[in-house]
């Protein structure tokens, strides 16, 4: 049976592009290949018919001896790569092979392709005002752009890139070693596809310079350790053209001699003197945005906690104003005068002598015990 015309067989004409001869292929390849149609002796022979016109085809030597002679231009060398046998590679190697510079396998097969750049991370400390207040830094990061020398093509200006006569523009070169062949990535193009004969000289070719950026980065108020800003854009330049990576300034509230963050509200320990804890009496405690006053009730324990509504943080996810939070520590004094120790030593032996319990904590602590050692002594018997 004489062979079909291989232009015909992909369902393009004599003057289609090498894209066009590539995309034909594909949607056979799709279609017909063994590992997709198990059994099917036509579906079997229409991708060898198809892998064949491919070869010839997308080689531009053979494709040229083919339009000058024919199939007798290029017998024997046809389905050289094809490796005999009912697919000559399974599907996932044909899926590989030919739909890889779409999915970013096969390092660049058919021509250069644009690569995203990378996202960078910056680690930036703020003090509880800002984070809470919000502000406007300016911060200097290394990183790469574009050259603008050769307008990111790595070729030196007035030159251009070139298709690798090694593998013909595709990134790879198939190998045959007997029956088998195998497809590797190009090692002159290293993959792209592409060759620059006269680097640049500004960027050695490499279409990227290394650079210091400075960017005026806006916090919103409200942020707190762990929140990230994305600065679309301002990352890493990308490759052969490709759009530029994004910049994430990550967020860490340095510890506050005051206050400590939980949440939306602000927590602070204030110190009390013994005779405010006992008599009572208006303290004036520091809050973010000015003083408030607090009254402290008479009778006051170390450790009671006083809420401050609305003086805390609004965050910058939403949500109501948190509060402020004040633990009252009573505080023993220090450095006492004679006449000071006289007047405490006088107030204990008035405040024992009058039977009255002046010491609630006290008090429990010490009948709990009492409970305890009893109950030890009624089990031990």
């Amino acid at each position: 049976m004489a062979k079909r015309d291989y232009y015909e067989v992909l369902g393009v004409s004599k003057d289609a592009s090498a894209a066009d001869i590539k995309k034909a292929f594909r949607r056979l390849a799709m279609k017909y290949h063994p590992d997709r149609n198990p059994g099917d002796e036509d579906a079997e022979a229409r991708f060898k018919e198809a892998r064949e016109a491919h070869d010839v085809l997308s080689d531009d030597q053979k494709r040229a001896a083919y339009d000058r002679y024919g199939h007798a231009g290029v017998d024997g060398s046809a389905a050289g790569g094809f490796g005999g046998g009912a697919g000559g590679s399974n599907f996932s190697d044909i899926f590989e092979d030919i739909f890889g510079d779409i999915f970013g396998g096969g390092g660049g097969r058919g021509g250069q392709r644009a690569y995203r750049g990378s996202d960078l991370q910056y680690n930036l400390e703020l003090t509880l005002e800002e984070a809470v207040f919000g502000t406007e830094v300016q911060i200097r990061i290394p990183t790469t752009s574009s050259c603008e020398a050769c307008d990111g093509s790595g070729a030196e200006p007035g030159t251009s890139t070139e298709t690798c006569p090694t593998c013909n523009g595709m990134g790879q070169v198939r190998i045959q070693q007997g029956f088998f062949s195998v497809q590797q990535t190009c090692p002159r193009c290293h993959g792209s596809g592409r060759i620059i004969p006269t680097p640049c000289k500004a960027c050695g070719g490499q279409g990227r310079v290394q650079e210091q950026s400075t960017l005026d980065v806006k916090v919103p108020a409200g942020v707190d350790t762990g929140d990230r800003i994305r600065l679309s854009g301002q990352g890493e330049a990308g490759l052969n053209g490709g759009p530029p990576g994004d910049l994430y300034v990550q967020v860490r509230v340095k510890p506050h001699q005051l206050f400590r963050r939980d949440g939306n509200d602000l927590h602070c320990e204030v110190p009390i003197s013994f005779a405010t804890a006992a008599l009572g009496g208006e303290l004036e405690v520091p809050a973010l945005d000015g003083r408030v006053n607090l009254k402290i009730p008479p009778e006051t324990q170390s450790g009671k906690q006083f809420r401050v509504s609305g003086k805390g943080v609004k965050s910058v996810h939403g949500g109501g104003v948190g509060d402020l939070i004040c633990r009252v520590v009573v505080e023993t004094p220090v450095n006492l005068t004679k006449r000071q120790k006289e007047l405490l030593q006088e107030f204990e032996e008035e405040t024992r002598a009058g039977g009255t319990k002046h010491s609630p904590k006290e008090h429990s602590f010490f009948d709990g015990v009492r409970s305890f050692f009893d109950d030890l002594k009624f089990w031990s018997k």
